[in-house]
């Protein structure tokens, strides 16, 4: 399945809210879970973003239903980007002309 790094940021409410996080996290891995994707990491970080999600979606479409699903919650507003393997990317890159 494809990979995808999410990026988030919390809205307000989301910082008024942190300590509901755990069930916040649980909630979005049922989510993933039941559009046939995976949760596999969850890191609160110091910096630009203060989440990063790595997940598996079985496509694009679902990632991104899922990323929105979360976000319309209103705790945070999120960035998702395809991750591809170093040797996936290669053979891509094989493949120019």
């Amino acid at each position: 399945m494809p990979t995808y790094v999410t990026l988030l940021n919390l809205t307000q409410k989301g910082v008024e809210t942190i300590k509901q996080s755990p069930q916040r996290v649980e909630a979005a891995k049922q989510m993933a879970k039941s559009a046939g994707g995976e949760i596999k990491a969850v890191y609160y970080t110091m910096g630009q973003y203060d989440i990063v999600v790595i997940s598996e979606a079985p496509d694009d479409e679902t990632a991104v239903r899922t990323s929105l699903g979360a976000s319309l919650q209103g705790n945070v507003r999120s960035q998702t980007l395809r991750a591809f393997p170093a040797d996936e990317f290669m053979k891509i890159v094989k493949q120019l002309p």
